[in-house]
């Protein structure tokens, strides 16, 4: 059993994906920072509110025994008031949508490496070409 999961371990597919892992995680947090420190503070700018993420709509009272401010959105999460947090939530879309729209740079940068790397192995295989066959025998010629 051992050495069945060392196989497994070692074949090429799970280490490329723990790779892959830790380098999404690390590219995540990229992601996060460009949002969180970048793109956001602009929109807040745009919005007139320092802190976009922090915007939110009360669904209910806060309990009797609550002394925070009323704009303070984690205070009021975490005395369990009921609330629509819809800053976070937009700040999280835009966070993905910019990690989608990267990969997707990748991702097809990456597709055009392969398919020219497969055109040019192609072309190596089927041999010289009309031009290379042409250009030798005018050489052969000359000579």
């Amino acid at each position: 059993m051992f050495s069945e999961f060392k196989e497994f371990i070692l074949k090429g597919n799970v280490l490329d994906l723990a790779v892959a892992v830790i380098i999404g995680a690390a590219f995540a947090t990229i992601t996060t920072s460009l949002t969180e420190d970048v793109i956001m503070p602009i929109v807040s700018a745009i919005l007139g509110t320092p802190d976009f993420s922090s915007m939110f709509i009360l669904l209910g009272s806060p309990p009797s025994d609550y002394a925070g401010a009323m704009d303070d959105y984690a205070a009021l999460k975490e005395a369990g008031v009921p609330m629509l947090g819809w800053g976070q939530f937009l700040t999280v879309v835009i966070n993905f949508l910019i990690l989608a729209f990267i990969i997707f740079l990748i991702v097809r940068y990456a597709n055009k490496v392969m398919k020219q790397m497969e055109e040019e192995k192609a072309a190596e295989e089927s041999g010289p070409t009309e031009i290379d066959l042409l250009t030798e025998i005018r050489d052969n010629l000359k000579k």
